[in-house]
């Protein structure tokens, strides 16, 4: 069934990161940053390796000084996933980043420097074919800025972005993605809608400093989810203060629940209620975690009881329905076998193992 009011995302142009595309056409790209000190190759890269897994497309290493730095050629030797340099105070950081390999480079308008060094910084990049994110937060803007608007305003967002991108500019760079990040979900909001209007680069959207796993992961979703759900929005980092494979985790299922992405299971479930009799919570998070890793599409249902469960299990490609003790299995809209509860979440692995033909682990 097609939604008769799909969401028309913004035309943008489109940026090359390794083998990713940001904007143009392109899905909606995740994103997250490793929390490893990057002198530790052996650790920066595991944890690299585990983002990728967990479905980041493009990762991002914080460069602090020379000695991290000196680091980004070995990393870069053992990783082909597409890289980011953060870089802030030193401009010379990100010239080593260049050099090292890196697929893109993100600085800051508030922190960077003089007008110079960016210009610096964008000559080399355009050598080596390498784009920059102009990198706008809360916590730096530039002090003219902060002092005209103060910290919420979404205009000092949007003009320091742009600032930054004229520089850019002046020297023919254009392989430019900008993000405009807020801990304030309202004025992320209005600054990414003000800044779609005034430029055609993709945008890299995201709340910045969004807190903990729980409360990070709601205020990302409203912020986040809000932003794309205006068809605004070509790439995606959820900030969260945990481990950052939650960040991918949390990422994917907020695209899927913007419709911007079909890849995968997505397992629907039931509040649970006085009616339920079997554990549904603890079989709904055990089929969530096992499946986790599937690519293929595939919608799946673990309800509780039959009052709605069997109508709403027949929306999915297959589900499960409880009773008492005992439960149904559905598969598109049928019911094909009743089972016992113990058997029921291994009869439902069964099914998506073979719709999908990917092996689940038991």
């Amino acid at each position: 069934m097609e939604l008769n009011y799909p969401i028309k995302r913004r035309k943008s142009r489109s940026v090359k990161v390794g083998d990713v595309i940001i904007g143009g056409a392109f899905p909606v790209s995740i994103q997250s940053m490793t929390t490893t000190d990057t002198r530790d190759v052996d650790s920066t890269v595991k944890q690299i390796n585990q983002l990728v897994e967990a479905g980041c497309q493009i990762v991002r290493l914080s460069v602090l000084n020379d000695a991290a730095a000196d680091k980004l050629p070995e990393i870069r030797r053992q990783v082909t996933q597409p890289l980011v340099a953060d870089i802030h105070f030193q401009h010379e950081l990100a010239l080593k980043a260049i050099a090292a390999g890196f697929d893109k480079i993100r600085i800051n308008p508030g922190n960077i420097g003089a007008d110079w060094k960016v210009r610096e910084v964008a000559k080399a990049a355009k050598d080596a074919g390498v784009p920059i994110r102009i990198g706008v937060n809360s916590g730096s803007l530039p002090k003219d800025l902060l002092e005209q608007y103060g910290h919420d305003d979404p205009r000092a967002f949007v003009e320091a972005a742009l600032r930054e991108a004229a520089i850019l500019e002046d020297v023919d760079f254009g392989d430019i993605v900008i993000s405009v990040k807020s801990t304030n979900t309202q004025t992320a909001f209005w600054a990414y809608q003000m800044l779609a209007e005034q430029c055609d680069y993709p945008l890299h959207v995201g709340i910045t400093e969004a807190g903990t796993l729980e409360k990070g992961t709601i205020k990302s979703s409203v912020g986040i989810g809000a932003i794309l759900l205006t068809g605004v929005g070509d790439t995606i980092r959820v900030s969260l203060t945990a481990d950052p494979v939650h960040e991918v985790r949390v990422a994917k299922q907020l695209l899927a629940a913007c419709n911007l992405s079909a890849e995968g299971v997505d397992v629907i479930a039931c509040p649970t209620c006085g009616r339920c009799q079997i554990d549904l919570i603890g079989l709904a998070e055990s089929v969530e975690a096992k499946t986790r890793h599937i690519k293929t599409p595939l919608k799946v249902a673990v309800m509780g009881c039959v009052v709605n469960g069997p109508g709403e299990a027949a929306a999915a490609d297959v589900g499960i329905a409880g009773g008492d003790g005992r439960g149904v299995l559905i598969k598109q809209g049928e019911i094909v076998k009743t089972l016992p509860e113990a058997d029921l979440e291994q009869a439902l692995l069964d099914e998506i193992e073979q719709m999908t033909g990917e092996k689940i682990e038991r």
